[in-house]
């Protein structure tokens, strides 16, 4: 199985490519998934004197781990609004500290493995389409009381210093937050994972889990690992095999294109090297890379296959916001499925005894899978509980075949409310 053709890809450093597995092996911790969250967790638990082994279906970050947008923020996918809900201001504090951990792991990571192809840029712009001043200065306002974590608010002004568009009106500036080479990120960590001695198993699928009883079995074509313990990490592209966990998962697709080189006419545009998204249901969310080329995502739906004008469709996108974009040409266009639950939060600790799961970053998981690994080797190393504060957030059921049709029109729905507030802003 080979890597999606994706800016990702093209640029990926030198790696290591991994067996698969063709033996009956014996480990403390089995791994299902090689994406960031099975990748995290492993690590962590290597750090913790665990033993450990990988099984991965196709490539190490092979699914949305290894070709998403980058961005690397604090937050979860449902916001901060669906944590304070269910837990309350307190709890909320603690969950929002546990996702700026996660970012701090990777920069983190980063600077002490000295990780090749990386390319951490700092910041990211938040912008909204229609006219909210007041709105935006609150939740700036709201973030520095309530979490301590300030952002800086801008004016519809402030962002026409940084960008030739009419579309945005007021934003804020994430100084914490950065983006950066997320295949490359996760191919040094995979590679750390091996120098400490764990095993990864690539285009190795788990075909049988046994999960009952002290010592659990994972079964593959060519072998089988039995564990104390074994770590659920299957995200967008999980089997049958992960049974409930998968009821309990809606896989979205969301698109990416990358641009042809566009020298210094990017740069008249997009006059920022942070990142930036907008706030809508189905955010565009874009960066410079390669000096001078857009890398351009947005659009989600319940469909898992690519769409036949995918390039075509994210150019209209572009040009939306930059006209002056109408000629450029696309180089690069892929899709990638993101896990999500019904309450838009992760799945991050033990179902039953020695099962656990760490999944469900809803396109949010730069930070939250890095964290979640942590909390679940915690866990298995009994260092800590600090799992249980998403035990407010178990699996809920997907919906089955009505789930994604659900899914698609409340999508459907918000997007109309976003056109419809953004048509009477103008």
């Amino acid at each position: 199985m080979t890597y999606p053709d994706t800016y990702y890809s093209r640029t990926a450093i030198e790696h290591s490519t991994y067996p698969t597995l063709t033996e009956n092996l014996d480990a403390d911790v089995c791994i299902v998934g090689g994406g960031l969250a099975g990748l995290s967790c492993a690590l962590e638990l290597l750090n913790r004197g665990k033993s450990v082994v990988i099984l991965e279906a196709n490539r190490v970050a092979w699914g949305a781990s290894g070709r998403n947008g980058g961005f690397v923020s604090p937050g979860f996918a449902g916001g901060q609004a669906i944590v304070k809900k269910r837990l309350g201001i307190d709890k909320a504090r603690e969950v929002f500290a546990l996702s700026l951990e996660g970012v701090n792991m990777v920069r983190d990571n980063i600077a002490t493995l000295k990780l090749e192809g990386v390319n951490p840029s700092p910041g990211m712009l938040s912008v909204i389409r229609y006219n909210d001043p007041d709105g935006m200065k609150r939740h700036c306002d709201d973030m520095a009381a309530q979490y301590d974590y300030p952002l800086d608010y801008l004016s519809r002004d402030d962002l026409q210093e940084k960008f030739k568009t009419t579309r945005y009106y007021q934003g804020n500036f994430d100084k914490g937050a950065f983006h950066f080479h997320p295949l490359n990120y996760c191919l040094g960590i995979a590679q750390e994972i091996t120098n400490k001695g764990g095993l990864i198993f690539e285009n190795t699928e788990a075909v049988e889990m046994n999960l009952d009883g002290p010592v659990k079995e994972i079964k593959a074509a060519g072998g089988s690992i039995k564990a104390k313990d074994v770590v659920l990490c299957g995200g967008g592209y999980s089997g049958n095999v992960f049974a409930r966990l998968r009821r309990a998962l809606l896989p979205i697709a969301t698109y990416i294109v990358v641009t042809e080189k566009l020298g210094a006419r990017v740069h008249e545009l997009v006059k920022t090297s942070a990142a930036i998204l907008d706030d809508r249901q189905a955010s565009d969310y874009y960066r410079i890379v390669d000096g001078d080329r857009l890398l351009w995502g947005g659009r989600i739906t319940t469909r898992t296959s690519q769409p036949k004008r995918l390039a075509h469709l994210l150019k209209q996108d572009i040009t939306n916001v930059y006209p002056d974009l109408s000629d450029v040409k696309i180089d690069m266009a892929w899709t990638g499925l993101m896990a999500y639950a019904r309450h838009k939060m992760p799945y991050i600790g033990e179902q039953k005894p020695g099962v656990w799961s760490c999944t469900a970053f809803g396109g949010h998981g730069m930070n939250t899978a890095p964290i979640g690994g942590r909390l679940v080797a915690e866990g298995i190393a009994k260092a800590s509980d600090r799992h249980k504060l998403f035990q407010a957030f178990d699996l809920e059921w997907n919906g089955g075949f009505f789930g994604p049709l659900a899914a698609q029109s409340v999508y459907w729905g918000m997007r109309l409310s976003d056109r419809w507030r953004e048509a009477t802003s103008r």
